[in-house]
């Protein structure tokens, strides 16, 4: 599990409910519950997205936001170790030694790579297979990512109808001085709805969702990379190089320690 996401989650909320019981006393914590306004901000957020979405594209976006709980594998230094014995298994066994290895491997964009490489696939051919596959993820999660930006875009805009709507009703109630602050107040609780469904939940879901994609597309470039080196027949120590380069400089320094006794070739 992701506890970054959850942590953030919880503690967000436990920011506002501590604010709102200072300010308010926790007897009065109910004021800041209104279901009119509760039903005006969310309803119309999600049924506004829906309308702009297909029914299957919705509950994906909805489902969605479970991944942000999911730490996502995302060792580049592991896959590149991985790659490398790959290589070097690839270099004394020759390139059909690969198909068992492949069957040991639990991510199928790698070993659907191997496979065709294991079957002569020309290399420009395995190229364009494989980032096509990688387009088609990432347009899937673009999707996903997108949903969270409308929906964050959509809160505080329905939480400004809810708050036209209270002055609507505040100023028919102009000559009940009394009836003045509470209608206000309803007012401005659709707005503070409609800014926390942007921000303590659409904003940062979509943020965590684009970091995640970043990552993984990161990783799958890495096992493009690096397969079809192996297919080329370079030496494992350039290959190794080569791959270095989607590292961090300081990531570069722990794969060389890492890596210190592998073979040349």
């Amino acid at each position: 599990m992701d506890l970054a996401s959850l942590l953030g989650l919880l503690l967000c909320f436990g920011m506002c409910a501590f604010g709102m019981i200072q300010s308010a006393g926790l007897a009065h914590i109910n004021r800041y519950l209104d279901l009119p306004s509760m039903i005006i901000t969310f309803g119309g957020s999600f049924f506004a997205i829906l309308m702009g979405s297909t029914l299957k594209d919705y509950i994906g976006g909805l489902k969605s936001f479970t991944l942000i709980f999911k730490a996502p594998d995302l060792d580049a230094k592991s896959m590149i170790q991985k790659i490398i014995d790959l290589s070097n298994v690839a270099r004394k066994e020759g390139l059909l030694s690969l198909e068992e290895a492949a069957g040991n491997l639990d991510d199928d964009f790698m070993k659907k790579g191997i496979l065709l490489i294991v079957d002569g696939t020309d290399p420009d051919l395995v190229r364009g297979i494989m980032e096509t596959e990688l387009i088609s993820i990432e347009d899937r999660h673009k999707k996903n990512i997108s949903f969270w930006e409308d929906l964050g875009a959509m809160g505080p805009a329905w939480g400004m109808i809810g708050t036209l709507i209270g002055l609507v009703n505040m100023l028919y109630e102009m000559d009940d001085p009394s009836a003045i602050g509470p209608s206000m107040a309803v007012a401005l609780i659709t707005t503070l709805y409609g800014s926390l469904l942007a921000n303590w939940i659409c904003t940062p879901v979509a943020s965590k969702l684009k970091t995640n994609n970043s990552g993984e597309i990161m990783m799958k470039e890495i096992m493009i990379e690096g397969l079809l080196s192996i297919q080329a027949g370079e030496n494992p120590r350039v290959i190794e190089e080569k791959l270095k380069s989607f590292l961090s400089p300081g990531d570069r320094i722990m794969q060389e320690g890492d890596n210190g006794g592998e073979e040349n070739g």
